[in-house]
């Protein structure tokens, strides 16, 4: 996720130096959603290794 996250990151600096500002907008738009998701996964994952120890 993490990953994904980081790409489309690039994805929308490299749009928004080439001045496709429609483009950097949505790919920074996914790229903070995917953060959100692996930050949400990330912690379900540390608390459900907590409970389980």
């Amino acid at each position: 996720m993490l990953h994904y996250a980081v790409v489309f990151f690039v994805i929308a600096l490299i749009a928004a130096l080439l001045g496709f500002g429609g483009i950097a907008a949505g790919a920074a738009g996914i790229a903070k959603v995917l953060f959100v998701v692996f930050l949400v996964m990330a912690l379900a994952s540390m608390l459900i290794g907590l409970i389980k120890r």
